[in-house]
């Protein structure tokens, strides 16, 4: 029941949440609050470029503020009560303001570019962007592992020879040379489990949180390596890409169009003018739930198709089962959601479907 409890509580806030902020941010249009925070920044700076990073900022603070219950509510107050957080208060600050200091460094140039490329090229301005943005993706990959995650986990190489034995030979078997297996101090922050394929080129490298470590068996952990592995050896990574290459053109053509025809409606003058950009943030928001479905489903059928192949290749449906089912029950998952929840919200299939899904592949256990 806890776990039921849980889930249903952070869906609950995070469908108010959304629905709140798409109402907000209709209203701080539709009223010209926007326009006015535009023409408040004006008398301070002339500067466009100043004007609209001064715009964001505001309204990111503003939001936080605004957001700052909630945030605590879920993140810490509920991770809590469930018992799944190792956390202070303080650490909890300390670690939500690194993950504000990072997202600043590598927003605002985004932001400023963006900008940029849409006052340089006007209505054509998603294209030059997407393909800005699909580069940024790249090497955003390529860092993470070295630059990103070591600003909030320490990580260490692992010294278990024949876990380290294990996973070589599995990633021998999916065509893969990995040469970096760490462990992160997944428990500083939580008692969650979780084990990772990261990074790309020769930063590619397998991460092992010390929750799994602790917890499970050799056998255990090699089922859910296989697991991470099954995804590079039938290419989802690559697949994810191309899709999700695809996609973001067409995504942003969307909205492109979709914003320049509706400016109008607004009162607004030009697609540069600062006001009128939260019309952009409204319509990711509906394109949005249109997309996620669809982006879980073939998630879903990823994770059916890396589960198969972790029992194939290791043999081990039963140790592979009773992982999945230790994990959820540590990660306090629901075991069996609402068909629609799963089938909106879900990236990976209910442990239930997973289970059920692992007993048509063998029939053994």
């Amino acid at each position: 029941m806890d776990a039921k409890r849980y889930n249903n509580i952070k869906l609950g806030i995070g469908i108010g949440k959304a629905i709140f902020s798409f109402v907000v941010l209709l209203l701080f249009v539709l009223f010209a609050y926007s326009l006015l925070l535009e023409n408040y920044i004006s008398s301070f700076v002339e500067n466009k470029y100043l004007i609209f990073l001064g715009f964001i900022l505001m309204t990111g603070i503003a939001s936080s503020v605004l957001y700052a219950p909630v945030n605590y509510y879920t993140g810490y107050y509920l991770e809590h009560k469930y018992n799944l957080s190792n956390q202070t208060f303080s650490k909890w600050i300390w670690e939500n303001f690194k993950g504000t200091l990072v997202a600043l460094v590598i927003g605002i140039p985004i932001m400023l570019l963006f900008y940029y490329i849409l006052n340089q090229f006007g209505n054509i301005w998603w294209l030059p962007f997407a393909i800005v943005m699909f580069f940024v993706s790249v090497v955003l990959s390529q860092i993470f592992p070295v630059l990103i995650l070591p600003i909030f986990y320490k990580l260490t190489p692992i010294e278990n020879e024949e876990m380290k034995s294990k996973i070589e030979s599995l990633a021998s078997k999916a065509g893969i040379k990995i040469e970096n297996l760490y462990k992160f101090n997944m428990s500083k922050n939580t008692k969650k489990a979780n084990a990772a394929l990261t990074g790309l080129g020769k930063t590619k490298r397998i991460i092992l949180g010390d929750t799994l470590l602790d917890n499970y068996t050799n056998d255990e952990i090699e089922t859910v390596i296989a697991h991470e592995l099954g995804h590079y050896k039938l290419k989802h990574i690559v697949k994810n890409i191309m899709i999700g290459t695809v996609t973001s053109f067409l995504t942003l053509y969307i909205i492109a169009y979709l914003y320049q025809i509706s400016i109008g409606w607004f009162g607004f003058s030009s697609i540069t003018q600062v006001a009128a950009l939260p019309l952009l943030v409204l319509w990711s928001m509906l394109i949005g739930i249109v997309q996620s479905p669809l982006s879980n489903i073939l998630s879903r059928k990823f994770e059916y198709q890396a589960d198969e192949y972790a029992v194939k290749e290791t043999g081990k449906p039963k140790e592979f089962v009773k992982t999945l089912e230790k994990l959820t029950e540590q990660n306090l998952g629901d075991k069996e959601p609402h068909p629609f929840v799963e089938w909106f919200f879900y990236s990976h299939p209910s442990i239930n479907n997973r289970i059920a899904a692992i007993k048509k592949i063998r029939n053994d256990f």
